[in-house]
């Protein structure tokens, strides 16, 4: 069993012209593209596996993040299953020139760890520690009932 601290990862990048939209905000998009690698990075550290983008539950975007801001991302594992692993990502930025820092985004994205032909592979089990990491730990449960239910759902009404 590993602890969710072990998954942990911390991205910073610098939001250059190139990440921005018309506005000088960061554009969503390249935002997304950071957190699914600081995610997958958590998911491969506590997996020690290949890991594979299975869904992105929930991302919000809390506040714009402007040109010249640093961002810093950190992900951790919440959650492993039978093959999947749920991670949570938050995103801060930070005004180096003025000083303050403002947590902006959070998401939840699932992995899951493969093998050379493409196969899931047992997910190594996570074991909580602090009070924070064991409600995450059950939230986890529900988000991953919630989206099996929805995916059931949504095929019904397909016929």
């Amino acid at each position: 069993m590993k602890s969710p601290e072990e998954s942990v990862v911390i991205m910073t990048e610098l939001v250059l012209p190139n990440d921005t939209n018309y506005l000088g905000n960061l554009l969503g998009g390249r935002l997304m593209h950071w957190v699914d690698i600081a995610a997958a990075l958590s998911a491969q550290r506590h997996s020690g596996k290949v890991c594979v983008t299975a869904s992105v539950d929930e991302i919000s975007f809390n506040e714009p993040i402007k040109l010249g801001h640093v961002v810093h991302i950190r992900s951790v594992l919440t959650r492993a299953f039978r093959t999947s692993m749920e991670v949570y990502v938050e995103v801060w930025r930070e005004d180096p020139l003025h000083g303050s820092r403002a947590r902006t985004s959070e998401a939840y994205l699932t992995f899951v760890a493969i093998d050379q032909y493409g196969k899931p592979l047992p997910a190594p089990q996570l074991e909580p520690i602090t009070d924070d990491e064991k409600v995450r730990f059950e939230e986890a449960a529900i988000r991953r009932e919630n989206r099996l239910r929805a995916r059931e759902t949504m095929k019904a009404l397909r016929g």
